[in-house]
């Protein structure tokens, strides 16, 4: 005899995601001629629930190449840029208890879409693109059949290992099979 149990579970109870471009401006030391490279890197980022939202603050480091002085030098500029990205939440559970724990990932790493120098020519605009996921980890009610006795003896076949071994198998005509 079966009955049903109710069980508490942790599971992922509401999730968001958002992608964001942003544009940042940089003002070198020197009045820069061209750009030779730009590189986005030292990500880190933390996540935490406010209402039915999900804040995540981070931080990236831009490195920037460029030249200056008439293409006649060179330079690296490092510039450490914050964020803060809202993203709102869809909850898939209405019935939920104690959803604060949050997961929180990157789809897309911040990386350089253009960096261009601006029309008055002693900035540079940074054009960044990153992705980030949330999960919000909350307990959960799910309903599962029980047993009582163990396992039910619905395993049990129809047929004994020496009554497969009595089947006939000689009206297959191997010849015949070999020819097709």
């Amino acid at each position: 005899m079966s009955e049903y149990r109710e069980i508490i579970t942790k599971s992922v109870v509401a999730k968001g995601r958002k992608f964001t471009k942003s544009h940042h401006n940089i003002q070198p030391p020197h009045r820069p001629t061209s750009i030779l490279g730009c590189w986005i890197i030292n990500h880190k980022y933390d996540a935490k629930k406010i209402g039915k939202k999900v804040e995540v603050h981070g931080t990236f480091d831009v490195n920037l190449w460029y030249s200056n002085h008439e293409n006649t030098k060179t330079s690296v500029i490092i510039e450490n840029v914050s964020y803060k990205d809202i993203i709102k939440l869809k909850y898939r559970d209405s019935d939920y208890h104690d959803d604060n724990e949050i997961i929180a990932r990157v789809l897309q790493q911040p990386n350089c879409l253009d960096a261009s120098i601006s029309d008055q020519g002693s900035k540079i605009v940074v054009q960044v693109e990153r992705e980030i996921l949330v999960e919000c980890v909350g307990e959960t009610k799910m309903t599962v059949i029980f047993h009582r006795d163990g396992i039910e003896d619905d395993w049990d076949d129809d047929f004994e290992d020496d009554e497969i071994d009595d089947i006939k198998t000689d009206f297959l005509d191997f010849e015949e099979s070999k020819k097709k």
